[in-house]
């Protein structure tokens, strides 16, 4: 009897606990949203840690995970600490080096004031654990006791809380090498320990003595929300701010619907029912990777446009910036963000405060051609040149291939999402299906799309038509082409071996790149509409896919003095664009016009 008691009391208290805890989720998907948030519309990230002292990675990896390649083999990154650093350097040295001797929070403050920020992001503890503050629970691995010997998170918060900025802080729930877990080494089940000794007391000594208006958590994707005791931590931290907190939506499986929507190198959302920032680097990484090409770097043009796209989908971008580890944030990232700001300077009424409007945006179709040597991409996240779209793109390669050996060959394709390959027109390999998607936060760790292979006999020295094709939807992109035979090791298919045309052709094969590029973008604010240009039209006709204003509405163009001449035209809107001149245009990149009602 007593023990059907026990089982009776523990049933009872289980389901009081599940009822208190789906209670308390309930809740916090009920919580409205700051309206601080919605109208800020750009936020500062700022990954700054160890990973800046060797601020190297491979072109397409996010250098701040730096360690985590060591821990797992990356031969690119062990060479690299050896051939910089010494045969026994370890990562646990560079704190020494971390040394911050040209930080000067007040001057990144105003940075990201003059960039237009309405807030920031600051990463105060990566998975690497190193803390920007002196944790207790992080003796002898903090900016504090090492490195700068300063409280860089105490620094920032102050400067820009002083420049009227609201201030968010970024906080890695797991840790790659902390000995109560090693998280992506150690058993799962390790974790439980870590979280109540180690990651919720910390947590909590971090927010309660910053007491930051947002917290961004990552590192959420190998567990629930259950195990990192998310629910208990956010209402804590909503009980100690206030209306005003908010958090975003990185806490674990069982979380969905809670915080801000966090795309990541994405193309963005179109339609959320919850705010929404894109967060992404200016280049390709979050932390500094001097291994990254100039072309990596947004140019004024895509920054300002990738921004303005965003809003119009009633979103927000956090962008990126990576400081050396000196402290000083590369030259060519604070252009950027002068640049950004002076457009914002001119356009701003468009973007603070805006709502999204019925018709979000138009769009056009583009295409990019070119010749690649071969089929080896890994995209990541990004887009796979200009003007294509990173998301919801294909491809179609063209021309030759000229086999070494008279044999039979096996191909093989790797995509995320789909591929296709034809020779002489006949179709050998359709691996069409959707390819492995990651999570918006894991990209560096996120599976790969299927591989298919197909078998056909080929003659030497014969060229042979081959057509690939390739789609890709959402998130991760890759295409990898294979072939292999009894005389020939598997490799990827070298350009020596394609030909753009059967005689005297280039090596490698025709590309097309297509997808759909957005020209205007909509916002409202204030009973006001702007359409904002991205493109130029040819024939200085601005024709409006939204619907006519009523007769007596104001037309003019943001930054010049003036009204527009606008008519009604087969049941569009068109503004005449005629009497703009070159010398009157009040910024680059993307043009504003303000439609106002009559009053």
């Amino acid at each position: 009897m007593k023990k059907i008691f026990l089982a009776l009391f523990l049933a009872v208290a289980g389901l009081s606990a599940f009822s208190q805890q789906d209670a308390e989720w309930a809740a916090l998907r009920s919580r409205p949203y700051p309206q601080w948030f919605r109208d800020a519309k750009l936020g500062i990230f700022i990954h700054w840690s160890l990973s800046a002292v060797p601020a190297w990675s491979g072109k397409e990896q996010y250098a701040e995970w730096f360690l985590r390649g060591l821990m797992t083999g990356d031969t690119a990154r062990i060479d690299f600490q050896k051939k910089v650093f010494g045969e026994n350097f370890r990562y646990e040295d560079y704190p020494a080096l971390f040394k911050g001797e040209l930080f000067d929070a007040n001057e990144w403050a105003d940075l990201f004031t003059r960039a237009g920020a309405k807030y920031v992001v600051f990463v105060s503890k990566h998975h690497d654990g190193y803390c920007l503050w002196p944790s207790k629970f992080a003796q002898g691995w903090n900016s504090v006791e090492t490195g700068p010997h300063r409280d860089i998170v105490g620094e920032l918060t102050k400067a820009v809380q002083d420049k009227g900025l609201r201030m968010g802080l970024y906080y890695s729930l797991p840790e790659w090498n902390n000995k109560l877990y090693q998280w992506g080494s150690d058993d799962p089940s390790k974790v439980n320990n870590y979280v109540e000794k180690h990651m919720i007391p910390q947590f909590k000594e971090l927010i309660g003595t910053y007491k930051p208006s947002l917290i961004f958590s990552d590192g959420e994707w190998d567990h629930s929300a259950a195990t990192w005791h998310s629910a208990e931590l956010i209402s804590w931290y909503y009980q100690l701010m206030g209306e005003d907190a908010i958090v975003n939506d990185r806490w674990g499986g069982g979380s969905d619907g809670v915080g801000f929507r966090t795309p990541e190198y994405s193309s963005g959302i179109e339609k959320s029912d919850r705010p929404w920032a894109e967060v992404r680097g200016l280049g390709r990484s979050f932390g500094l990777n001097r291994n990254e090409s100039l072309d990596a770097y947004m140019s004024p043009s895509d920054l300002v446009h990738f921004f303005v796209k965003a809003v119009a989908n009633g979103g927000g971008m956090i962008l990126n910036v990576g400081p050396f580890c000196d402290g000083q944030i590369p030259l060519l990232q604070q252009e950027r963000l002068i640049q950004l700001g002076n457009w914002l300077k001119v356009n701003g009424e468009a973007i603070y405060g805006s709502q999204a409007c019925d018709i979000t945006h138009e769009q056009k179709e583009v295409s990019l051609e070119r010749i690649d040597p071969s089929i080896d991409f890994d995209w990541v996240r990004n887009s796979p040149g200009k003007p294509i779209a990173e998301d919801d793109f294909t491809a179609e390669w063209n021309g030759w291939i000229v086999p070494r050996f008279s044999e039979e060959y096996s191909f093989e394709t790797q995509a995320d999402d789909g591929m296709r390959v034809w020779i002489d027109d006949k179709l050998l390999l359709d691996n069409w299906g959707a390819g492995a998607e990651g999570t918006q936060s894991n990209v560096m760790e996120a599976g790969k799309g299927g591989t298919l292979g197909g078998k056909i006999s080929l003659v030497a020295g014969k060229p042979y038509r081959i057509k690939l094709e390739y789609h890709e939807s959402k998130q991760n992109a890759h295409a990898y082409f294979w072939w292999s035979s009894k005389s020939q090791a598997r490799e990827i298919v070298p350009a020596s071996c394609l030909m753009t045309e059967k005689l005297n052709g280039e090596p490698g094969l025709k590309a097309v790149y297509r997808s759909k590029a957005t020209w205007i973008c909509y916002t409202a604010a204030k009973d006001n509409t702007y359409a904002i240009l991205l493109d130029w039209p040819a024939d200085n006709k601005l024709k409006l896919g939204i619907p006519v204003p009523a007769k007596g509405s104001k037309v003019s163009m943001l930054g010049r003095k003036g009204e527009l001449n606008w008519t009604a035209e087969n049941g569009q809107m068109v503004i005449d664009l005629n009497s703009v001149k070159i010398a009157e245009l009040p910024c680059e990149w993307a043009w504003v016009f303000k439609i106002e009602p009559p009053k």
